[in-house]
């Protein structure tokens, strides 16, 4: 199939471009474009250069106003810069009149984070969700590739050129492609609710572990379960969900989600794409909200992962707020300040395990707020629904005697129905 960027070359020197609509401070835009920054950064493009744009009204042709764009134009002529990229989202038709007023190579925010994702996928689904977002995006701009051909050569009315033709059979391949894009990432989502709906049937609580990409997530499970789930300093390090045991200090056992890191401006085709991934939070008893106490734009990310769990209808599942990163905090107060805004929350080391023993702590209690307590009386047949209560449920006491064991313990609600029979009333 046609690739727009088969013949595209490294990209070395980037100029960002934020625009700073009326409402908004230029402090706010500068935020934005320094994790515009560190995403360009994680694609290895050295940043030259940025500037604010000011956007009272958009405009058809370049966004911003023929007089700013010619600015910019000068911006990137002085830092040599081979690429423009622009923290909003830009039309096709903004993006090839500004490929031809600059003769750059330009993107956006959008195209940034695709090639991201691309580069960090590894299961199945992710390389279907990815290819298919990508699909979607590159759809409308297959215009950009081929201005190099004479779409009007001899042309009248109602006559085609060979660019035009060569566009209309590239549409075409890649209108089937995202078909059969779809078709199998639906049959991939059929199979992985199947092996929900078979853990859901397990009498094992889910915990999901949410939050800001970056935030150290994927830390937080391999710490907690003995995991090997890459750990970097970096956006996406993962974006496979990734499910493990951990036995918490009741002894009772609990499954741990970590999932994708959330982002403001988050393209909303990957919204979309990736909410078969996010779903591993819906089904999640309680989340552990994980933030970076060091950010300094910690309560803006706090607030973007709750837009997005808002999105797909989980916000309203209990939460943990779980500050990380306290070993390199410098200002101790900040712990202060936080706690009185989020009287619930933990604060850990996901690298030193200072504070985890709390977090787990806080898991038990709060999957005991769940639990029932009962007393039952079995017979020495039924081995295995002790094990299942041992396995599940937080076992109080334990007396053997002739034809009876007799067991007090809190019980999860899904392990109800199998020992109904034997509860004493």
């Amino acid at each position: 199939m046609f690739d727009i960027k088969e013949n595209e070359k490294k990209v070395e020197r980037a100029v960002l471009i934020g625009m700073r609509p009326d409402g908004i401070t230029e402090d706010e835009v500068n935020i934005y474009l320094d994790e515009l920054e560190l995403l360009v950064e994680n694609l290895d493009i050295p940043v030259v250069g940025r500037n604010v744009a000011r956007l009272r009204k958009p405009q058809a042709k370049f966004l911003v106003g023929t007089g700013k764009a010619q600015e910019i134009k000068e911006i990137c002529e002085d830092l040599e810069a081979d690429c423009l990229i622009f923290d909003e989202i830009i039309s096709p038709s903004q993006q090839r009149n500004w490929e031809q007023l600059t003769g750059i190579c330009v993107i956006d925010r959008q195209e940034v984070i695709l090639d991201i994702f691309s580069s960090r996928a590894q299961t199945r689904e992710a390389r279907l969700q990815i290819s298919l977002a990508r699909a979607k995006y590159n759809l409308p701009r297959l215009t950009r590739a081929w201005t190099h051909l004479s779409r009007q050569r001899g042309g009248g009315v109602g006559q085609k050129g060979e660019g035009e033709q060569q566009i209309e059979l590239d549409k075409r391949m890649i209108g089937q492609r995202i078909r059969k894009l779809e078709k199998e990432l639906k049959a991939v989502r059929v199979q992985r609710e199947t092996q929900r709906k078979k853990r859901r049937k397990l009498p094992v609580p889910n915990a999901a572990i949410v939050g800001y990409t970056n935030a150290g997530k994927s830390t937080i499970l391999n710490h907690m379960t003995g995991a090997e789930v890459l750990a970097a300093d970096k956006l996406f390090a993962t974006l496979d969900p990734t499910t493990k045991p951990i036995i918490l200090p009741n002894q009772q056992k609990l499954l741990l989600t970590d999932t994708v890191g959330f982002i403001r401006k988050l393209p909303h085709q990957l919204v979309e794409s990736f909410k078969a991934t996010l779903e591993e939070a819906v089904i999640a008893d309680f989340l552990l909200h994980v933030c970076d106490i060091n950010s300094t734009h910690l309560y803006e990310h706090y607030e973007t992962t709750i837009e997005v769990l808002k999105e797909i209808g989980v916000h309203i599942k209990t939460m943990i707020p779980v500050f990380n990163k306290i070993d390199i905090l410098e200002d101790k107060s900040r712990i202060t300040e936080i706690k009185s805004r989020y009287p619930d929350a933990v604060f850990i080391s996901s690298k030193t395990g200072e504070g985890i023993d709390i977090l787990q702590e806080r898991m038990a209690r709060i999957l005991g707020e769940k639990l029932t307590d009962i007393k039952l009386e079995l017979p020495h047949t039924r081995f295995d629904l002790v094990s299942l209560l041992h396995r599940t449920c937080d076992v109080k006491s334990e007396k053997y005697e002739d034809d009876i064991i007799y067991i007090t313990a809190a019980v999860i609600p899904s392990v109800m129905s199998d020992i109904q029979e034997y509860i004493v009333r």
